[in-house]
């Protein structure tokens, strides 16, 4: 009976520190959540500056645009590691502004934030690559992140209403990835070429020596591999490939079609092609003939070589491909106009209107929600008839200016300079 009435006092003394913990603890929160409330204080901020903040209202001494009240973000608290508490990112309708040194200086993880991503909650550790982005790498959304200086230096964001938009004709496409045909038209001739034809010859001389010089003296064979040599780098210099100077060997007699052409024959075409399209060209690659004589006559071809030396007047280098002259009416000397088709596989591109270059950079406008342009410095690649290749500086899904890209870059320009003048006459942070 004792041991139960000490069991029993046991049992009612735990009950009572419990209970007295859990009070306890809820009022220190409420407590905690009350004193954050009463350091609180308003925060006033302009939309089209975030940067700017006070703690009353008024009017933006920018853009005079009148200033609106931050909303509290007490339901999407932040998550962060502990040596990142000076690089915070916020997700509420001020978003906290990073330099692009700040963020490069910054390791992966460094930079964290709680995104309600569309396919789950999920803590994101961002790199100052997606942040610079500003996306998030699951779906897409936009986190809110502003990087200060991020824009090509002496531009600004710019906002247009709907009508205006019409007025100076917006157009917009998408970024996406499609397959690039990089397309390269030059004039070329019908080879004539009795220099490469005597060389060829030559060469064949002194390949006969050599072979005939097997059984001689030492130093007889020795010079004549040297002939072989001498002659095998003068084909080459002419612009013949190995493989197509193995081929003549085994034919044993130069090509005739250097000289003359034969119905049902062969013949060389001479195309010259400048040093920055040098990547897209190789062997193998296809090439269409037209011939300005024959009206609709397109004929087939291979290229077979190119030339080891840039001219360096032109800055070119001749390509030799060889075609079919079943008809005969390939003739040396004769014009024609070639195309080359190169496949560079499937690139991010935009279209050719929507790039704006200045000279020392390319810039592109990125339409935004609510008629916001952001400019973008992009690096393009290959360019075709209607595509520029992106390499950096866009993401698939962004939509892009590809009409009235003239005038928002001259708004953009003009409100940068505005800025400007505005940081250089007074303060930027309201108190």
């Amino acid at each position: 009976m004792i041991r139960m009435n000490r069991s029993l006092s046991i049992v009612f003394l735990l009950i009572v520190v419990v209970t007295a913990g859990v009070v306890a603890f809820r009022s220190l929160g409420h407590l905690s959540f009350q004193s954050t409330k009463q350091v609180e204080k308003a925060t006033y901020y302009c939309p089209m500056h975030p940067s700017y903040t006070s703690n009353k209202p008024g009017d933006c001494p920018i853009c005079n645009m009148t200033l609106v009240k931050k909303e509290s973000t007490d339901h999407s608290p932040q998550i962060t590691e502990k040596k990142a508490t000076d690089h915070e990112l916020s997700t509420g309708d001020q978003p906290k502004v990073f330099t692009v040194e700040q963020l490069m200086a910054m390791k992966p993880g460094e930079i964290c934030l709680l995104h309600k991503c569309k396919h789950g909650t999920c803590m994101i550790a961002m790199t100052p690559e997606l942040a610079r982005l500003g996306k998030c790498p699951m779906c897409g959304e936009d986190l809110g992140v502003i990087i200060k200086d991020a824009m090509p230096q002496g531009y600004a964001q710019v906002q247009l209403g709907a009508e205006k938009q019409q007025v100076i004709g917006v157009k917009t496409a998408p970024v996406e990835k499609t397959m690039i045909i990089k397309t390269i038209r030059v004039s070329g001739r019908i080879a004539y070429d009795p220099e490469l034809y005597q060389a060829e010859e030559e060469y064949l001389q002194a390949v006969q020596a050599m072979k005939k010089a097997e059984t001689a003296d030492p130093e007889i064979k020795e010079q004549a591999a040297k002939l072989v040599d001498s002659a095998r780098i003068k084909l080459r210099l002419l612009g013949l490939s190995d493989p197509i100077v193995q081929e003549l060997e085994e034919a044993g007699k130069p090509d005739r079609s250097l000289l003359y052409s034969d119905a049902g024959g062969k013949v060389w075409l001479y195309a010259p092609i400048y040093e920055h399209e040098i990547p897209f060209v190789h062997v193998g690659d296809s090439a269409e003939i037209e011939v300005p004589a024959i009206a609709g006559k397109t004929i087939p071809g291979v290229v077979r070589s190119l030339d080891s030396v840039v001219d360096p007047v032109t800055r070119s280098i001749r390509i030799r491909a060889q075609l079919e002259n079943p008809d005969g009416i390939l003739k040396p000397e004769m014009y024609v106009n070639v195309t080359l088709k190169a496949d560079l596989g499937e690139k991010l591109a935009v279209p050719e209107e929507a790039v704006f270059m200045t000279g020392e950079k390319n810039i592109v406008f990125v339409a935004k929600e609510n008629g916001v342009f952001e400019p973008r410095e992009v690096t393009v690649g290959a360019k075709t008839d209607q595509l520029y290749e992106i390499k950096s500086g866009l993401i698939e899904g962004e939509q892009v200016v590809t009409s009235g890209n003239f005038l928002i870059d001259s708004e953009s320009r003009l409100k940068a300079a505005l800025e400007e003048v505005g940081k250089g006459g007074g303060h930027v942070h309201g108190g």
